[in-house]
């Protein structure tokens, strides 16, 4: 067996987008229920320090009146602060293939650009030769009308009519 084919076969399979997305919709499924925040928006709770929220389990953990208070266990509370850290993990992995997802958007559009600019380049040198290539008029004709690129917009003050004043 060669290197190249060793390296084909341990290579996950390319999933299309639909694929992916199916994939998403089956592991958003599968999430345990997430608590909702209690208020929406940003909040002053979202702001308070880490080691002041270790601080404040650390003191459950020894004083039954405030777990009795609270109506939590500072093991429960300590277990709320790793299951935190873990889905922050998540978060971050999501957010980067978020962002690997919107790059390779943007690579694509630039590369259709670039196909569509030289293809318009290409139209307008062989419609020089009218006999053979005469039924490309209506397609360079179209493209220049909804060609935008290296042409300002025209500023809607300058289209409308003038009004006559009174």
């Amino acid at each position: 067996m060669t290197n190249k084919t060793q390296k084909t076969l341990n290579r996950p399979i390319a999933l299309t987008p639909e694929e992916i997305v199916a994939q998403l919709r089956i592991l958003r499924e599968q999430m345990p229920d997430q608590p909702t925040p209690v208020q929406k928006g940003r909040s002053p709770l979202h702001s308070v320090n880490p080691h002041f929220v270790q601080a404040a389990v650390n003191a459950a953990g020894t004083s039954e009146s405030v777990t009795v208070a609270l109506g939590r266990t500072g093991e429960e509370l300590q277990q709320e602060i790793d299951m935190d850290g873990r889905w922050t993990a998540v978060s971050d992995e999501l957010r980067s293939l978020l962002l690997e997802v919107l790059t390779g958007n943007a690579a694509r559009r630039q590369r259709l650009a670039l196909a569509a600019l030289q293809t318009y380049q290409i139209c307008q040198q062989l419609a020089r030769d009218d006999e053979r290539h005469a039924g490309l008029a209506v397609h360079i004709e179209e493209m220049r009308r909804l060609n935008r690129f290296g042409r300002r917009r025209a500023r809607a003050e300058a289209e409308a009519a003038p009004s006559p004043q009174e």
